[in-house]
């Protein structure tokens, strides 16, 4: 960020903290066993995209403390979430409808270290608001879980979902039987009750947990659950029978019985085409789907391409590794094909021997004709090292490598650390450019990606934050099909984000954005400027320039770049000038961004900020 003038004051506390504890820092504390009536007002903060309003609390607690919080309103849909103190992101846990009353919330949570956390009591959704009570408190040690009931193969038992029964972290009521079986066994988990929508679950306990390996909701067009399962290995396995949600409780029965054999897989080789039918007489698959099979042999290291089309209904493609009669699931796909209804998928294969591709119906009823062609994808090249500050001249041509889409790449790997934000830049005068990037670890899964982010038309600019340290490799291609020709990328080092300034209120700063400065999603750039501020008074923010089309946002940071918007202007003082008139809801630091309203542009501003009179 290049500054000609500016007239500022060190701001008296740090910015950039974390989700929660940016708004912890003036967050009231709710000690474990205490209790708050309250009331959501529009003073109070909102999400940056304005879709629900919340207040924060600050607790502490120790490692493998049991906590439940509670919030009740009789005049908005609550939520719940709890942040670890300085941590941003997704929250540690939430909860909607936890009591299962409709409208109230009900979050249990156990931490896995000691700290501070922050307790969000929101709405579900909008911002009208109103009176709650949140209440936070200490559960009890759980009860020691009772051994599960025995059930043999063929049986049926008869039992009930009642308040007596054990219940999850989360506070699902639960029955629990046992089994055993060998490695490859096949089972068929029933699962009916005509008093609560049931929900049966397989897995194994491990260290006192039970470790869910499947489950089922609804089979078929009921609301009973049905599972089919193959048993990954010998041993006791544990079935829990639980209500949707929660929710409910009464009678009902398990059976346990022998599993239908796996869907036949019919024969084919790489290169094949099949011309092939969905119908009433094709077996059930193990999520209780009408499904056709297919066995092929492969090598390791060996990139096999799948496709499904059909005119008749909406596709789905699954690949297995079969070993010794288990089948272990690798891949799927619903529309993969970038046409709706076609599934395609492109996988490596882990290792030398047999695999099934398993075709079916997305939604359950699903039939008809359909085509399936298997070929062999060209082997993916040895990623090219890519150094920060270097342009690589590349070409898309018939040679290259495929992804799902049929779109050529290359593949260009780098290294970088947690917190560094990297730019990649795409120029090609013969193809529409397309960025995406990856963790060098496994199979290429997109993190994040980008067409038009220079914003002239055809060329590429992806600006990423690296999640962890370590290795990350960036595909290069055109944006659609049959597309090639030649192109330039670069990779640039941005550093971290860099860090907000400070103003006076009363005084004007004088600054320019330039392609090194803070970058917002949509691609446009900003400066950062931290301000003090009481409540109730109201401040003016301006923004002047002659070089961009100004837009100003003023709120709290929650962690990175992300912002807790409080109000904003794109034109309010003419058609490229901001102004914004805002009320201080509380005494505290807040930012302002002075910021561009399109992508990529750059030049000098002044920014002011004043009392109104």
């Amino acid at each position: 960020m290049r500054r000609s003038t500016l007239l500022a004051a060190t701001c008296a506390m740090a910015l950039g903290l974390g989700a929660g504890s940016a708004l912890a820092q003036t967050a009231p504390t709710l000690r474990i066993g205490g209790q708050v009536d309250a009331t959501l007002t529009d003073q109070d903060a909102t999400d940056p995209d304005g879709g629900f309003r919340y207040e924060d609390y600050r607790f502490t607690a120790r490692a493998g403390q049991r906590l439940e919080a509670v919030m009740r309103s009789d005049v908005f849909d609550s939520y719940l979430e709890i942040y670890a103190d300085g941590a941003e992101g997704q929250p540690l846990a939430s909860d909607d409808d936890g009591l299962g009353e409709g409208l109230n919330s009900r979050l249990r949570f156990t931490p896995e270290r000691a700290g501070t956390y922050v307790l969000r009591a929101r709405t579900l959704s909008g911002l009208e608001g109103g009176a709650y009570s949140l209440s936070l408190a200490q559960r009890a040690a759980p009860p020691r879980l009772p051994r599960p009931t025995s059930i043999r193969v063929g049986q049926t038992l008869r039992g009930s979902l009642g308040s007596r029964d054990p219940e999850t972290e989360e506070g699902v009521r639960f029955d629990h039987f046992s089994f055993r079986g060998a490695a490859g066994d096949r089972f068929t988990i029933a699962l009916d009750s005509e008093a609560f929508d049931p929900v049966v679950s397989v897995g194994r306990m491990a260290d006192g947990e039970f470790a869910e390996l499947a489950y089922n909701d609804d089979f078929a067009d009921t609301l009973n659950a049905r599972l089919v399962f193959t048993l990954p290995t010998a041993g006791e396995y544990v079935i829990r029978a639980t209500a949707l949600g929660g929710e409910g409780g009464g009678d009902y029965t398990l059976s346990l019985l022998e599993g239908p054999p796996p869907v036949e897989a019919v024969p084919i080789a790489i290169g094949d085409t099949v011309e092939g039918e969905l119908d009433e007489g094709d077996a059930l698959n193990e999520t209780g789907s009408r499904a056709d099979a297919y066995r092929f042999t492969g090598t390791a290291g060996q990139r096999v391409r799948i496709g499904v089309s059909s005119d008749d209904f909406d596709t789905y493609l699954q690949l297995f590794q079969d070993a010794n009669g288990v089948r272990t699931a690798l891949v799927e796909d619903d529309d993969g094909a970038g046409q709706g209804t076609n599934s395609r998928l492109t996988h490596t294969l882990p290792a030398d021997g047999s695999y099934v591709v398993e075709v079916r119906a997305f939604a359950d009823g699903g039939a008809g004709a359909y085509s399936l062609v298997m070929s062999e994808a060209p082997p993916e090249r040895v990623p090219e090292a890519l150094a920060y500050g270097a342009t690589i001249q590349g070409e898309i041509d018939a040679e290259d490598p495929t992804d799902d889409q049929e779109r050529g790449f290359d593949t260009y790997r780098f290294d970088g650390v947690e917190g560094q934000r990297v730019q990649v830049i795409m120029r090609s005068g013969d193809f529409d450019a397309f960025l995406a990037i990856s963790s060098a670890d496994g199979e290429f899964s997109e993190l994040a990606s980008d067409d038009d982010g220079l914003g002239q038309g055809t060329d590429s600019r992806l600006t990423f934050t690296l999640p962890t340290t370590g290795s990350y490799v960036v595909r290069a291609s055109p944006l659609v099909t049959q597309s090639d020709g030649l192109y330039s990328i670069e990779l640039i080092d941005r550093g971290p984000q860099p860090v907000a300034g400070s103003v006076l209120v009363g005084e004007t700063a004088r600054g320019s954005l330039t392609d090194t400065d803070a970058m917002a999603p949509d691609g446009s750039f900003y400066d950062a400027y931290g301000f003090e501020a009481k409540a109730g008074e109201t401040l003016i923010f301006t923004m002047v320039s002659n070089s961009v089309d100004a837009f100003l946002i003023v709120g709290r940071e929650n962690g990175g770049e992300e912002i807790e918007v409080l109000a904003s202007d794109d034109d309010s003082l003419s058609d490229t000038h901001a102004k914004v008139e805002w009320e201080v809801p509380d005494d505290g630091t807040y930012v302002v961004r002075a910021g561009t309203f399109g992508q990529a542009e750059t030049g000098p501003y002044a920014l002011t900020v004043s009392r109104k009179p």
